[in-house]
């Protein structure tokens, strides 16, 4: 059986690497990889808000986790629509995107789970 500690520190592990990759991967999609406009666009810019949780997730805090759960939904939803209407790099860049974004969500609302108050007595 998995620790609770243990498991706690692999899902914010989980989120943070995540939530970089995804950060990085935006700048690199919308930067020299594969943008909108061959001259580039203002799309980069979507990499932005993914900062605003960065450091709450990077330090658990578990209010960040919960709000960051259901914000990155938004990301989730823009490359499940561009996998499916994009063609070549850009629709594999979006693939990645939902990976990384599901992966961050399934680190997020375990983490949160897992860190409420009395969610550390054994069940039956």
């Amino acid at each position: 059986m998995v620790k609770p500690n243990h498991a706690i520190q692999k899902l914010k592990v989980g989120a943070s690497f995540s939530l970089i990759a995804l950060i990085i991967l935006c700048l690199a999609w919308e930067g020299p990889l594969a943008p909108i406009k061959p001259e580039g666009s203002k799309l980069i810019l979507k990499a932005v808000p993914l900062l605003l949780p960065l450091f709450g997730i990077l330090n658990g805090r578990r209010y960040t986790y919960q709000w960051a759960s259901m914000f990155i939904l938004i990301y989730f939803t823009e490359g499940a629509v561009r996998a499916w209407a994009d063609q070549g790099l850009s629709a594999k860049l979006a693939i990645a995107e939902v990976l990384l974004t599901t992966t961050f969500f399934y680190c997020t609302i375990f983490y949160a789970k897992l860190t409420r108050q009395g969610s550390q007595q054994p069940s039956h």
